[in-house]
């Protein structure tokens, strides 16, 4: 099978798998190309809930092709933004569910996502210090934003890798399971995040990544007012049942 973006949906999570498998999952220039056009499909799929980024077999992803960086660094280093700023601006949650090797582009695209659940025995880092590349801005200030500049340094400084505990500690990583029990926990989660405001958490999203502009509070008052998401939730505490909130965007 060519390499390439593997995705499924069920049960309103949409699950994108990074499939290179004879090379650690590296994403290949046209996987990089193909990534932001994915995205607009699925947060145009009323029925996509939450999204899922893994890899397949028993690695997330080991980085960018070494190949297209040397014919092209430039280009290859821009789809990649490209792809992690799409990931990163995507309105519903995104969950990042890690297997062994999480590495350069691989925690690129890890670290632009909502959530991160890692299995034990993962190793992430960000190499560009071994390739003499500087890391791009927007990247490292999401990366220093996440695990704070100290550790954000280390990383990019020494391009070495880290393990799962030492993930979890910085704030790379928010949980860390037994490798048998890793797909169990994120099914179990994704399942709780579908059951919830969509429109709380595109709000929270929104409002995490960046001071809310005036207008942008107001738009997000306005909807509160308009969906009847809040009507439902409270309706649905007091006669004790789950809310269905209906709210997609």
């Amino acid at each position: 099978m060519e390499p390439g973006l593997q995705v499924s949906t069920a049960d309103g999570v949409a699950t994108v798998v990074m499939h290179n498998p004879a090379k650690r999952n590296v994403m290949t220039t046209a996987m990089w190309r193909a990534f932001p056009g994915l995205l607009d499909h699925l947060e145009a799929d009323p029925a996509v809930r939450v999204l899922v980024l893994t890899g397949a077999g028993d690695t997330f992803c080991a980085g960018a092709d070494i190949g297209s960086l040397r014919e092209s660094p430039t280009e290859s280093q821009g789809l990649a933004v490209a792809a992690e700023e799409a990931l990163a601006a995507f309105p519903k949650p995104t969950l990042a569910a890690v297997r062994g090797y999480c590495v350069g582009g691989g925690c690129q695209l890890a670290a632009a996502c909502d959530l991160r659940f890692a299995a034990e025995g993962s190793a992430f880092g960000i190499t560009p210090a071994k390739l003499g590349i500087v890391y791009p801005a927007p990247s490292t200030r999401r990366l220093a934003s996440l695990v704070g500049p100290a550790t954000a340094k280390y990383l990019l400084f020494s391009a070495e890798l880290i393990d799962a505990d030492r993930a979890l500690r910085t704030g790379l990583v928010d949980e860390v399971l037994p490798a048998d029990c890793l797909d169990k926990r994120v099914a179990e989660f994704t399942g709780i995040l579908t059951s919830r405001s969509l429109l709380t958490q595109a709000a929270a999203k929104e409002f995490a990544s960046a001071p809310a502009l005036p207008e942008r509070e107001e738009r997000w008052s306005r909807l509160a007012r308009e969906s009847g998401e809040a009507a439902e939730g409270v309706a649905a505490f007091l006669e004790r049942r789950s809310p269905d909130f209906t709210w997609r965007g």
